[in-house]
């Protein structure tokens, strides 16, 4: 891969807008049309060039690097949830203590905030349905006239 290369892909990262990136990266913008291309974004099922795996590949890096202990995973969000529907969690307010000062005070989580915490849960893990499902039997008509 060479420096364009790369720098197009740096670039990609910015935004994900491949044509932008291709042209902030010095590639003219007829050149820039088939950039999504360049990364198979367009097609997935499209067998790539070596060139475009490389770029793929660096991209792919990139994120993952870009991934790290900052980034909240499932498990971490599922986890706060289930404590502030429980009451663990606590809250920080301002409380006026006289004469314009103030001091930070915790307090527990209000039912509102619990009650969404256990709504979130509970659509994560699919308990609210709207539909009904109803099972019908088929029944068979007889014709009795031809007899």
């Amino acid at each position: 891969m060479n420096e364009r290369q790369q720098r197009f892909c740096d670039e990609y990262l910015i935004d994900c807008n491949a044509v932008q990136a291709a042209i902030r990266a010095g590639y003219s913008p007829k050149t820039a049309r088939f950039a999504a291309e360049w990364i198979n974004e367009r097609n997935p099922q499209k067998p790539t060039s070596k060139f475009n795996a490389e770029m793929k590949a660096y991209i792919d890096a990139k994120l993952e690097a870009i991934h790290n202990a900052k980034t909240a995973d499932a498990q971490e969000v599922l986890e706060y949830l289930t404590s502030v529907m429980r009451g663990e969690h606590k809250e920080q307010v301002l409380k006026l203590i006289g004469d314009g000062v103030q001091t930070i005070s915790d307090i527990d989580v209000g039912a509102k905030d619990r009650i969404k915490a256990a709504e979130l849960i509970g659509k994560r893990y699919g308990m609210f349905k709207d539909g009904l499902a109803v099972e019908v039997e088929p029944i068979t008509l007889v014709n009795d006239l031809a007899e």
